[in-house]
Order: C-alpha cells, then sequence, then structure tokens
C-alpha cells in the first residue's frame, strides 16, 4: 500500500533564491544560500511557495502552505522548472511551486521563474531496485524514480554521470527531483552521494 505524505515534508526545509529568468534554472542552484537582502524572519515579499489551487489563462492561484493565498503571473519571460525546463504548458492544478518574481503593485506576483514539484531531500537509501531507490526520510518512506536520459548522480562532488552502481544500501544521500502530488513518490533529477 502506498502512503501518501504530505507535501511539506518535502518543501517546508526549502528556500528557493538565486535563479532567475536571466540566471539558472537548476534546481541545485535554486537551494543556494540567499543572494538578496530580506530581515531574518520576515516573509520574501518576491517569493511564493504553495499548491496550486486554480489556473486562469496565465494566472496561477496559490494557496500556501502557511494558508496564505497569492496569485501568481505567468509572463512569457518566465523560467519554468518540472524535473527539467519545461513550459508553462506542464503546470497543472495540485501542483506544489516556489516562484520568484517581482511583487505588483496590485499583490500578483509576475515570476520571473517557477519550480514546479520541486522537492530537495536528505534521507538513506533503504533500498534499490531496477530504476528506483526507496529512501527513508524523517520516518517517511519515499519511492524515488530514476527517469532515464534525465537522472544524474554526483559522487563526491564530482560531474553528474547517469551511473548509479556506487550507490549503496544504507547510504546517505541528497536527492532533488520533482514531487509526484498526492503520493509518497518522486522523480529523480540528480542524487548526491559520498563514497
Amino acid at each position: 500500500m502506498t502512503t501518501k505524505l504530505d507535501r511539506r515534508v518535502f518543501l517546508t526545509a526549502a528556500v528557493l533564491t538565486g535563479a532567475t529568468a536571466v540566471g539558472s534554472l537548476d534546481p541545485a542552484e535554486a537551494f543556494a544560500a540567499p543572494k538578496f537582502d530580506v530581515e531574518p524572519g520576515a516573509p520574501d515579499p518576491n517569493f511564493v511557495e504553495g499548491r496550486i489551487g486554480t489556473i486562469t489563462g496565465t494566472m496561477l492561484f496559490v494557496t500556501g502552505s502557511d494558508g496564505v493565498f497569492n496569485r501568481v503571473r505567468v509572463t512569457g519571460a518566465t523560467s519554468v522548472w518540472k524535473l527539467t525546463p519545461t513550459s508553462f504548458e506542464k503546470v497543472a492544478v495540485g501542483d506544489g511551486l516556489y516562484a520568484r518574481g517581482v511583487r505588483m503593485a496590485d499583490g500578483v506576483l509576475a515570476a520571473e521563474s517557477l519550480w514546479v514539484n520541486i522537492v530537495n531531500i536528505e534521507a538513506h537509501i533503504s533500498s534499490i531496485g531496477r530504476n528506483v531507490l526507496h529512501l527513508e526520510h524523517h520516518g517517511s518512506k519515499i519511492v524515488a524514480h530514476v527517469v532515464p536520459g534525465t537522472t544524474a548522480t554526483v559522487y563526491n562532488g564530482t560531474p553528474a554521470i547517469s551511473d548509479m552502481s556506487l550507490l549503496k544500501v544504507g547510504g546517505h544521500v541528497k536527492v532533488i527531483g520533482a514531487w509526484i502530488p498526492d503520493t509518497n513518490e518522486i522523480q529523480i533529477a540528480t542524487v548526491y552521494a559520498g563514497v
């Protein structure tokens, strides 16, 4: 039986910064240290996180994990990441998202970048199957699917490769990928591991 996990298990520890329409869409860079000034503890007015409730044209209506409702406008310059760089047409109701952009006078966030269903988790490998890693993350079980032609592994900071043969059961990994909404499953973009 598949256990559904609250998306906050995947998302709450993440703070996206630094990647914009003119910068990198790489989700690893998106999790880098802040490159802007916001008072500690203050909400960033140019950032939205949450789950998409409605899409009307190019407007996303998003409810944050804190219950705050936001409107996010997608423009022709908005970059979109959903496991890989993609188009706005791939964004769906029910997806989780992070958005960075510019807050307009009417309160709408004009998005420079959207990261859809992004996850950044640290876990232990409980088993390895064909094209799948079974992970333990803070007591939750996660099924992490390898996506042929997309999934890469970084060992000890070396360049990313497609070979996952050095991963070991019990090993600690960091996984960046895309959550499959309303499940405990993700698709793997990159696995970071030590050997």
